[in-house]
């Protein structure tokens, strides 16, 4: 009778206090809601708890054609060497050498021997303290009586061979103190024919010639200038570009300079009736 009634009341009961543990006693019914709670995640916690995303830019990793790329980038060059470095004078070995060096791939050992000119044939070189009077005047003691002493035409007594144009105008300029009543002549090609040369040439006695060695070569082709009675050939050979580049430097140029040399100039020296000059 007494399970009877206890089964009624348990049956009469709301579904609230049948699972309270105040009202049951038992301890199983609270265990299961608290591990419904603690398992089952809420959705709107979840969005306040997540934290805002931070974006950061990742640095491409540095190849090995990459690296080759910026050591390439980074190979030095002669303005570079230059700026870093105090200026050498050039000597008559460089010269020798840079001939040597140009025709080393084309003649034979006899034949580069041929090519070497004696000391004696070289001026004193400039230590680079000279203006182009100062020094022309100290390896040139006597150019005012060779001067007046030269009646030939389609010649010069003296060639300057510089690298362009606007450089010879500016070595004219600059040999004022030594030049005097010399006659000077621009041998370049610029704004200026080298029929128009050839006709001056053969009309006026000239003293001192300046130009590039490409025109220069030309004019003794054509026959408007004649080498043997030439005394001095100065190359501007110090002097720099705004790249730093002397003369010598330049290809197209080096290359010009050894064929005129090979047009008679050479075998002039080596009879020591020709005196090179490096200014």
């Amino acid at each position: 009778m007494a399970d009877d009634l206890g089964d009624e009341w348990w049956e009469n009961q709301p579904a609230g206090a049948a699972s309270s543990p105040g009202a049951s006693g038992g301890e199983g019914g609270g265990d299961t809601e608290m591990t419904q709670q603690e398992t089952a995640p809420g959705p709107a916690l979840s969005k306040k708890v997540k934290a805002p995303k931070e974006c950061f830019l990742i640095q491409p990793k540095e190849t090995n054609e990459d690296a080759t790329k910026t050591r390439k980038r980074k190979k030095k060059k002669i303005t570079d060497i230059l700026a870093k470095s105090e200026p050498k004078p050039g000597t008559p070995e460089d010269l020798q050498k840079l001939m040597k060096d140009y025709y080393s791939s084309s003649r034979s050992v006899i034949e580069l021997e041929e090519l070497t000119l004696p000391d004696s044939c070289f001026l004193k070189a400039n230590d680079l303290t000279h203006s182009l009077s100062s020094y022309l005047k100290e390896v040139c003691p006597k150019w005012v009586k060779l001067r007046k002493s030269h009646s030939e035409k389609k010649s010069v007594l003296m060639l300057i061979i510089c690298g362009s144009a606007i450089r010879a105008v500016e070595l004219i300029r600059s040999m004022t103190a030594f030049k005097g009543d010399s006659k000077v002549m621009k041998l370049f090609a610029k704004h200026i024919k080298v029929q128009e040369q050839v006709k001056l040439l053969e009309k006026r006695v000239v003293h001192l010639g300046v130009g590039t060695p490409g025109r220069i070569k030309e004019l003794i082709k054509q026959g408007g200038l004649h080498l043997n009675p030439l005394k001095f050939l100065i190359f501007d050979w110090n002097w720099r570009d705004q790249k730093l580049r002397r003369m010598m430097d330049i290809p197209e140029i080096r290359k010009e300079v050894f064929e005129l040399l090979e047009m008679g100039v050479l075998s002039l020296c080596k009879t020591e009736s020709l005196k090179l000059g490096l200014f």
